[in-house]
Order: C-alpha cells, then sequence, then structure tokens
C-alpha cells in the first residue's frame, strides 16, 4: 500500500515519514512490507489508507497546482481523507484520528461483535424492507453502505443478518454474501464507540473547508465546521450514502471523478452510477505516468 508511489517520488515517501513520527512506530513499513493480517487490523488499515491516498494527492497538487476540484467525498473513513484535501483538517491531525477511529471501532467490535453482508441486485427500498423484517427490538440489521445500484451492505447483529440472508434472496437478490468481519461498521453496534469518537471530533482541529465536501450521511455539502463535525460523528452508525453523494455531484454538473489512493474501488462504483461519466484512478507510478502521457 503506497510502496511503489513511495520509491519513485519523495514527496510520497516523506508523507509516510510525517506518518510514523506522528504514530511513533513505523506505519510505513506496515504498509509497505506487511504482515498482510496486522495490516489489515483496522487499527492500521485505517491510517494506512489515509496516508497512501494524502501522498497521492500532494503529487497530484505538486503535479498540477492549478488543479481546484468542485467537490471533494470520501466513502466511510475516506471522509478523513477529503478533509485534508479540502484544507478542514491538518494532515497530522487527521492521521491521528483516523487511528483513534480504528482503535474505537475495533474495540466496539469486541464489545458488541456482528457482521455484514451484502446484497447484490436488490434496490434499496426492497432491502430496507428485508432489514426491517429480520431486525428484532434487541437484535437489528440496517443498510450500512448505499454503494451504488445493485450493490447494497447491511451491517448489525450477527443473528439479524444471518436472517437477512434468506430473506434478501426471497426478496430477489442475485447474491448474498456474509462478509468475514466481525465488527458492525455502520450500525447500531458501533454505539459503543460514539461518546470516545465524539469527544475525538470535537478535538480535532477542523477548520471551514475551501472546497465543499459531500457529507456520507447527507449525501450534501458540508460547508461550515459544525456540519462537518455532525457529518463524522453520526457516520459511525449511519448509513454512507455514496449513490446519492454521486448522483448530487453529477447533478451539479460534475462530469470526471479521480479517485486518489489504493485501489480503484470507487471508480468502479462511479461507473456503475453513470456510465458516461469520466474516471481516473491515482495511486500508483504508472497511473501518474499514464495521466501526465495523457
Amino acid at each position: 500500500m503506497g510502496a511503489g508511489l513511495s520509491e519513485s517520488y519523495p514527496l510520497a515517501e516523506e508523507t509516510f515519514a510525517r506518518a510514523n513520527a506522528v504514530l511513533s512506530f513505523e506505519l510505513s513499513k506496515l504498509a509497505w512490507e506487511g504482515p498482510e493480517d496486522e495490516l489489515n487490523d483496522t487499527v492500521n488499515t485505517q491510517p494506512a489508507l489515509l496516508v497512501h491516498s494524502v501522498a497521492a494527492l500532494r503529487l497530484l497538487q505538486e503535479e498540477w497546482a492549478d488543479f481546484q476540484p468542485a467537490f471533494v467525498a470520501g466513502h466511510s473513513m475516506g471522509e478523513l481523507s477529503a478533509l485534508v484535501a479540502a484544507g478542514a483538517l491538518p494532515f497530522e491531525d487527521a492521521v491521528q484520528l483516523a487511528r483513534r477511529r480504528g482503535e474505537l471501532m475495533k474495540a466496539a467490535g469486541e464489545a458488541a461483535p456482528g457482521g455484514m453482508a451484502a446484497i447484490i441486485a436488490l434496490d434499496i427500498p426492497k432491502t430496507e424492507a428485508v432489514c426491517m423484517q429480520a431486525s428484532t427490538p434487541d437484535e437489528i440489521v440496517q443498510v450500512a453502505n448505499d454503494n451504488c445500484p445493485g450493490q447494497v451492505v447491511i451491517s448489525g447483529h450477527n443473528a439479524a443478518v444471518d436472517r437477512a440472508l434468506p430473506l434478501a434472496e426471497e426478496a430477489g437478490a442475485r447474491k448474498v454474501v456474509k462478509l468475514a468481519v466481525s465488527i458492525a461498521a455502520h450500525s447500531p453496534l458501533m454505539s459503543y464507540a460514539q461518546t470516545d469518537f465524539n469527544q475525538a471530533v470535537d478535538a480535532a482541529p477542523i477548520e471551514t473547508p475551501q472546497v465543499p465536501i459531500i457529507g456520507n450521511v447527507t449525501a450534501k455539502p458540508l460547508t461550515t465546521v459544525e456540519h462537518i463535525r455532525a457529518d463524522l460523528q453520526a457516520q459511525l452508525n449511519a448509513r454512507v450514502r455514496w449513490t446519492e453523494s454521486i448522483q448530487y455531484m453529477l447533478e451539479q454538473g460534475v462530469d470526471t471523478f479521480i479517485e486518489i489512493g489504493s485501489g480503484d474501488v470507487l471508480t468502479g462504483l462511479v461507473k456503475r452510477i453513470d456510465r458516461k461519466s469520466k474516471r481516473f484512478t491515482l495511486g500508483t507510478p504508472e497511473d501518474f505516468q499514464k495521466l501526465l502521457a495523457g
């Protein structure tokens, strides 16, 4: 994660070095060399993803100094990267907040183990109805990620998730997949972490963004510090409205999307939402070389 970029560009390597200093351990070594199971621990994954994204962002800003996005957005934890891109949160503070978010989510998963599942080819209203049918007063499952038309993730108590899967198939889902996770992200089970995370967000030196940020919870621009804090805090147990976020930007005339950081998952989701959009990824040396050549 970010190894090739750091080998090719000193600015990317320096970005990881700054994160190492903030966290007081070599996140860079873990991101570049593993071991994979340790990197996949959410307390490490979240800051590693953020640092890779910001390293690519800094390279983009260095190569194209006049580049100015109309909006920024991040999926789930990626909202912290979006805050850095919008000039609303200093990089070092974002790294610390990402690490704290991972710690608290892991602790919540240990205190209240849950599960998540992907539901393929079932729309949101039907998925919501399935979740309501599968939930009880003590065991809840809800939509966690509205990723794109035909791809929804549900999250909650394991028993409720298990009840939801056959119901989703009966409702017309083409495929249901229980995910190999023990953390029920974006569900009420994260409430165990809510108080401490609220405090961490309140303590973060968030400033008025220089670019509108599309919030995960509202799927609308977050233009004030108060709105940003509220969205970050609510996001812990609320749905990521990614489809609506992309649709909002499309409605505002956006036709080009650049995914900055690891992989091309979000680019794929955008394609599912609007095939006419232009989409680019920036996370590897090859990505930058391709863009520079074009």
